[in-house]
C-alpha cells in the first residue's frame, strides 16, 4: 500500500489535486481528522476492495493539525506504508482574489472567528510552517494553470513509482517575477555579466552554446558554479538520507534566460552523468516554459 498526502494553503487547489489522484487511480478521503490516519489506513490496508494507493487531505480544516500531523504519519510508516507529503502553496494575493470570486469563507473564518481573509491566511500560515518544511513536494499555483498542475501531479506519481531515488530537479527563474515558492535551496547568479547587453546574444537563452560559453567565459563564473557545485555534492546525501523525494534548487537572474538557465543547463548535465532521476525547467522562460530538452 501506498499513501499520498495532499495538504497545504486553503485555496491553494486541493480539491483538484485529489481529482487528479482520483483519475489516477488513487482511492481519495477528503479532510480525515488527522488522529485517525493509521487506523484508517490499517482498515483499509487488510481490506482488499480498496486500492492498494490512497490519497488523504490533511489541512487547517482538522484543528490538531500542527499537533498531531507528524505522529500521524509516524504511526502510517510504522507499518511499513510508504508516505509522501505534496504541500501545495500560493501566494496570499492570489489566494485573496480566490475567495472573492468563489463568495466562500476561509476555514478559519468558521472555525476560529478571524474577522478577515487576511489574518485568517497568516494564521493558517503560521499553523502549517513546520508541516510545509517537511514535506516531500511543494508546487506553489499562483501562476499555474488546471492543466499545468495535472501535469505536475502525474509527474510526481511517476517518478514515485519508478523508485529511483530522489529526483534532483534544476529549475531557472528571473527575480523580477519572484522567487519560486517551491524551490529548497537557491542561488542568485545576478551577479554576473549579463548576455542581455552582449550583441546577438539577447534573443537566445541560457540553452544555446552561445550564450553558456558567454557566461562561463569568465573566472569568476566558472569560479561561482565550482562552490555552488561542492555545496550540492556535500548536501545531496544528507537530503537523501533524510527520506526527502524531491529537492528544487533553483538559479536566479534578473529575466531567468541567461545566466540562471546557463547555470541550470550546466548542472543538469553535471549530475545526469552520475545519476538517474534529473531534470531541469526554465519557469520564466518565454519559449518552452515546462520539461526542457537539450540543445
Amino acid at each position: 500500500m501506498k499513501l499520498f498526502v495532499v495538504t497545504g494553503m486553503s485555496g491553494a487547489g486541493k480539491s483538484k489535486a485529489v481529482d487528479f489522484l482520483e483519475d489516477l487511480g488513487y482511492y481519495c478521503l477528503d479532510n480525515l481528522p488527522v488522529k485517525l490516519l493509521s487506523s484508517v489506513v490499517g482498515w483499509m490496508e487488510s481490506n482488499k476492495d480498496f486500492s492498494q494507493k490512497v490519497a488523504v487531505t490533511l489541512d487547517i480544516r482538522s484543528r490538531d493539525i500542527s499537533d498531531s500531523f507528524f505522529s500521524a504519519l509516524e504511526a502510517v510508516k510504522r507499518r511499513g506504508v510508504p508516505v509522501r507529503v505534496l504541500f501545495l502553496d500560493c501566494e496570499d494575493s492570489v489566494l485573496i482574489k480566490r475567495y472573492k470570486e468563489s463568495r466562500r469563507l476561509h476555514p478559519l473564518m468558521n472555525l476560529e472567528n478571524q474577522t478577515d481573509i487576511s489574518s485568517a491566511l497568516k494564521e493558517e500560515r503560521r499553523v502549517l510552517g513546520s508541516v510545509r518544511e517537511s514535506s516531500d513536494y511543494i508546487i506553489d499555483t499562483s501562476n499555474l494553470a488546471t492543466s499545468a498542475l495535472r501535469e505536475k501531479i502525474i509527474e510526481l506519481t511517476e517518478s514515485d513509482d519508478e523508485a529511483g531515488g530522489m529526483v534532483l530537479h534544476f529549475m531557472s527563474f528571473g527575480y523580477k517575477y519572484g522567487i519560486p515558492a517551491d524551490a529548497d535551496l537557491v542561488f542568485d547568479v545576478r551577479c554576473l555579466p549579463n548576455p542581455f547587453y552582449k550583441e546577438g546574444l539577447r534573443v537566445l537563452t541560457g540553452l544555446d552554446k552561445e550564450v553558456r560559453d558567454f557566461v562561463f567565459s569568465s573566472e569568476q563564473a566558472n569560479g561561482l558554479y565550482d562552490k555552488i557545485l561542492d555545496v550540492l555534492k556535500f548536501s545531496i546525501p544528507l537530503y537523501e538520507k533524510e527520506g526527502k523525494a524531491q529537492l528544487v534548487v533553483a538559479f536566479g537572474c534578473t529575466g531567468g534566460q541567461h545566466r540562471s538557465t546557463a547555470f541550470a543547463y550546466r548542472m543538469q548535465q553535471e549530475f545526469e552523468a552520475e545519476r538517474d532521476n534529473v531534470k531541469m525547467t526554465c519557469r520564466d522562460m518565454s519559449v518552452n516554459q515546462h520539461e526542457v530538452k537539450n540543445r
